[in-house]
């Protein structure tokens, strides 16, 4: 779509007059406590309803069309409208929900206080992500105060839940909204990023049989097989430390032998062992319920894994893979050939698609484009962790992640080095109307 020089000279002489709302807008978000209740449930800080209606003011007070309605009780998404149509529409996306502080003591500023130092704005979110998701604001206001109409449609998603596993930007998603692409501002330190590899969080299941510790001999030394011979116990947790090795070799394997994608470095593929607890009596949530009594012979060892998989991979292709390696495992030991370990994906619900955006794409032009006409190189590379890029790129929606640089995201004294955030808002401004068009 064609895009005029006097469009974008004047949605950036805006932004260049309304630099303050940028960072008011940011600085109000950091004061509003947004933690995703998952990780800490708090009357003090469980505030996403708040700042979404605080946001939703501030949309409609520019003239956009909101909407906004509960994900999780208390988890409202909301979002915003510019009309126009569907070919080369835009949605622009960002997240409300923050990791707890941790020791505050850390901390050398309120970590809700939104504090500047030079040309640092702190607190928790600063970075990840709400200096991103004002930048988002602060451009659909700017288009909108310079008098431009887009041709394409575009949206302004401010979801929930990103943190843990990306269910608003799910829930967004499964209700019909969609768009021809999608800008994740997430923080990229001013680099492009049209690829992150995927994640699965699956569980293994272990099971062996129940004994008393005193007669472990029984289980693991030569004996005569009388009658009068107790039933021998099978250590779960033993053949899980094996099988955790085994995986390590299993890592290994994909990092040093899969092609690894150019815009990622070498073994981002790995296979992270998180979570093992082993114990007596299976439960019904699926855990071991007696954890406390080494005397007994655990007959139950589950581990959870975290599972990176490469952009040019697919999941299918990957549970595949990692169920083929249980199994073959299993074919090693007498005792798991007829009680084979159980492979449980979808964990929590959680898992992120792959996003690999081809660098040719129109969005990845757009954004160069952007960053050529004020004289930048662009820098481009992968995301090495995982965010909602990848759940509308699940859907068939090619996007790229583009925001702001600073420091110390799920960390103490977090920041976005303001500086790194107004350029970051000038090349989205002026790649929105490069991909959008204007009328």
């Amino acid at each position: 779509m064609a895009v005029t020089a006097e469009a974008v000279a004047a949605v950036r002489a805006e932004l260049e007059r309304e630099e303050a709302f940028l960072l008011d807008l940011t600085q109000q978000l950091v004061r509003i406590p947004t933690v995703n209740p998952k990780f800490e449930a708090s009357i003090a800080l469980n505030h996403e309803a708040d700042l979404q209606h605080y946001l939703r003011m501030v949309l409609d007070g520019f003239g956009m069309r909101t909407e906004s309605y509960d994900v999780f009780p208390g988890q409202p998404n909301l979002i915003g409208t510019m009309p126009g149509d569907d070919a080369r529409s835009l949605i622009l996306c960002g997240h409300v929900d923050v990791v707890p502080v941790g020791d505050r003591k850390k901390w050398s500023v309120d970590p809700f206080g939104g504090e500047i130092r030079g040309r640092r704005l702190y607190g928790r979110g600063a970075l990840d992500m709400k200096s991103g998701l004002a930048a988002n604001v602060a451009v659909a206001r700017a288009i909108k105060r310079a008098g431009v109409a887009l041709r394409g449609r575009l949206e302004i998603h401010a979801v929930v839940d990103e943190e843990a596993g990306g269910f608003g930007a799910r829930d967004i998603i499964e209700r019909g909204r969609r768009a021809a692409g999608v800008i994740v501002t997430e923080p990229s330190w001013q680099a492009l990023m049209p690829a992150e590899g995927g994640l699965e969080w699956v569980r293994v299941t272990i099971r062996g049989r129940n004994a008393h510790s005193a007669w472990r001999y029984n289980e693991i030394f030569p004996q005569a097989d009388t009658a009068e011979r107790l039933e021998p116990g099978v250590n779960a947790l033993e053949i899980a430390v094996r099988f955790v090795a085994a995986v390590q070799q299993l890592e290994r394997d994909w990092t040093t032998r899969k092609r690894a994608h150019p815009l990622l470095p070498p073994g981002v593929n790995t296979i992270h062992p998180g979570v093992m607890v082993c114990g007596a009596g299976l439960g019904a949530n699926g855990l071991p319920q007696l954890l406390s009594n080494p005397a007994i012979i655990p007959d139950v060892a589950v581990i959870d894994f975290d599972l990176k998989f490469l952009p040019n991979e697919t999941s299918a292709d990957i549970r595949r893979e990692f169920a083929a390696f249980v199994h073959a495992f299993a074919q090693q030991d007498s005792w798991l050939r007829e009680h084979p370990p159980s492979v449980q994906w979808d964990l929590y619900g959680l898992h992120f698609p792959p996003l690999n955006t081809p660098l040719g794409h129109g969005l990845v032009r757009a954004i160069m484009d952007a960053r050529a006409a004020r004289g930048e190189d662009t820098e481009i590379r992968g995301f090495t962790a995982v965010c909602d890029a990848a759940h509308y790129a699940g859907v068939g929606i090619p996007g790229v992640i583009y925001g702001p640089g600073g420091d110390g995201f799920h960390g103490p004294d977090e920041y976005v080095d303001l500086d790194s955030l107004k350029a970051v808002t000038q090349t989205l401004a002026a790649a929105t109307l490069g991909w959008c068009g204007v009328r």
